[in-house]
């Protein structure tokens, strides 16, 4: 249901756009993004509900990646400005129906796809 692409390798202070394409019965009420670094648990990136399009971010992204949707399409994106080796991970793009403070949480991300590699060359 869930399809992450659009990782690659770039230089510090590149950009990448990750998309994720929904498909099928889709009744999450959020959409984020969770990265895992090797050896590191799994955590959030940013999400955004689709009904407003509310969004949230991880404090050590904030500023430098936006999360945005196309409802029509049913895509989901996340613009990576100013990478930093420290963001280098597999990134997925999740889905969540609980309640906003919920977001935050990457257990609360109960239908998760495959990842996408980025990786920030210093």
């Amino acid at each position: 249901q869930l399809q992450a692409s659009g990782g690659g390798l770039v230089q510090a202070g590149g950009s990448l756009r990750l998309s994720c394409a929904v498909s099928g019965r889709f009744s999450g009420t959020f959409m984020g993004w969770l990265r895992q670094a090797p050896g590191k648990e799994r955590e959030f990136v940013a999400a955004i509900r689709w009904i407003g399009g509310y969004t949230y971010y991880a404090d050590s992204v904030k500023g430098r990646f936006t999360i945005s949707r196309d409802n029509a399409r049913k895509y989901v994106y996340l613009q990576m400005n100013g990478l930093k080796p420290e963001d280098t991970a597999i990134y997925y793009c999740a889905s969540t129906n609980g309640v906003t403070s919920s977001v935050y949480t990457p257990r609360m991300y109960t239908n998760r796809g495959q990842g996408t590699q980025v990786t920030v060359s210093s």
